[in-house]
């Protein structure tokens, strides 16, 4: 017995190569075999368009899952996998902590600046410890007006020289967190007083009520300790230009231009200026604005020759 039928065809040796034309029926086989291959495959038709719910960009349906693989996952996701939850919160908390020293160091260098008062000479409007809040933007660009309370760097000598102090396992601590501004001045080389006399003005002490003038008017000092009342203490001068006259509210407690004369003629220099007192921050009870009582000098008079 023959080992086949001769009308089987032996398909090794009859199977047509691909692409032969064997009949119309092979034709007719192989083009739809061809396309059934080709919607497998996500390729094109003959016409040249992309099977319905395919991507034109890479013939892959839109939506499967597939289109979105390639691409992985998020550098977020990937910190997150590589880096455990206390990384991630160390990290947040080293950049808020980075902002917040870079702020303060800008507001203190450009916009305002903390002092301590270690002295009773502005009782009762600064009490002893008090935190200030000074505005650097006065007297530049911003000018001074009488009754203003400023800070000024102690160049004539008005304060007796403190000692160095010993330096402690924590002092660069302390004195990196005042250069930045997060903690207030405490090298006691500044004093706070207010300005009573500006460039020009004719200050005088006393007219027979016992009460300043200024440019010939005298003024009534709202703000002087109300607990004391003030010594009397003759002096008459004029401002000279580039300068301010200054005293302190708590007056018998004071050592201002009146007790420095014999320096510079009591008065203070423009430049030596660090700004205008404007805010009480600490303790919080004390909490206030300061101001510069403009009713107490709102008659005074221009300067002669201004």
């Amino acid at each position: 017995m023959p080992e086949s039928d001769p009308r089987t065809p032996d398909p090794l040796k009859h199977a047509p190569a691909r692409g032969e034309h064997t009949g119309r029926d092979s034709a007719v086989g192989d083009s739809v075999a061809e396309g059934f291959a080709a919607r497998g495959h996500g390729l094109q038709d003959p016409a040249g368009t992309a099977p319905e719910g395919v991507h034109p960009a890479d013939g892959r349906a839109a939506g499967s899952r597939g289109a979105h693989s390639k691409a992985g996952p998020s550098r977020g996701a990937r910190d997150r996998k590589a880096h455990g939850p206390l990384y991630l919160w160390i990290k947040e908390v080293a950049t808020v902590v980075a902002i917040a020293v870079v702020l303060s160091f800008l507001i203190k260098t450009f916009l305002f600046r903390a002092f301590y008062i270690p002295s009773e000479s502005m009782v009762s409007t600064l009490d002893v410890n008090d935190r200030i809040f000074v505005n650097l933007l006065v007297p530049e660009p911003f000018a001074l007006e009488r009754g203003d309370v400023v800070v000024f760097k102690d160049t004539k000598g008005w304060l007796v020289p403190t000692p160095e102090k010993a330096d402690g396992p924590f002092t660069w601590v302390q004195d990196g967190l005042t250069f930045v501004g997060l903690l207030p001045d405490n090298s006691e080389q500044h004093l706070v007083k207010r300005v009573v006399g500006l460039p020009g003005d004719h200050v005088v002490c006393c007219d027979a009520g016992g009460k300043l003038t200024i440019n010939g008017k005298a003024v009534d000092e709202t703000y002087v300790n109300p607990a004391e009342i003030p010594d009397i203490r003759n002096f008459d001068v004029v401002v000279p230009d580039g300068k301010i006259w200054v005293m302190g509210d708590n007056r018998n407690h004071s050592a201002d231009s009146r007790a420095h004369q014999d320096s510079n003629g009591g008065f203070i220099d423009m430049p030596d200026i660090e700004g205008k007192a404007a805010v009480i921050a600490w303790p919080l009870n004390r909490l206030t604005a300061l101001g510069n009582y403009p009713d107490v000098f709102r008659d005074v008079p221009a300067p002669t020759g201004k």
